[in-house]
C-alpha cells in the first residue's frame, strides 16, 4: 500500500494547484511504483492545492502508526497549537 511519504516524494516537483491528470502524470514521470499510481488513479477529479491534500484525498493517513483512540485523545486536547512533546510540560 502507498504511504503518505511515498505520495509526497513522487509529487515533490509538481506545481500546485494541480488536477488529477497532472498529479498522475507527474507521479508516472517520477517513476512512482504501481501502488502509488493505483492510489492516485482513484482520486476524485478535482484541483488539489498541495501534496497533503492529494494524499488525504487518496485516503492515505500521515501517521498510520497512531491508533484511532490516540487520534481521538489528540482531538480532545485543548492545546491545539502546542507541539505534542511540549504538552506534558
Amino acid at each position: 500500500m502507498a504511504s503518505y511519504t511515498d505520495v509526497l516524494e513522487y509529487l515533490s516537483a509538481l506545481d500546485y494547484p494541480a488536477g488529477k491528470d497532472d498529479v498522475i502524470r507527474e507521479a508516472e514521470r517520477e517513476g512512482a511504483p504501481p501502488d502509488v499510481l493505483r492510489a492516485l488513479r482513484a482520486l476524485p477529479p478535482v484541483n488539489y492545492a498541495n501534496g497533503t491534500e492529494v494524499a488525504r484525498s487518496a485516503g492515505i493517513e500521515a501517521a498510520p502508526e497512531v491508533s484511532r483512540s490516540q487520534r481521538a485523545a489528540q482531538a480532545r486536547d485543548n492545546h491545539p497549537r502546542v507541539s505534542q512533546h511540549l504538552r506534558g510540560i
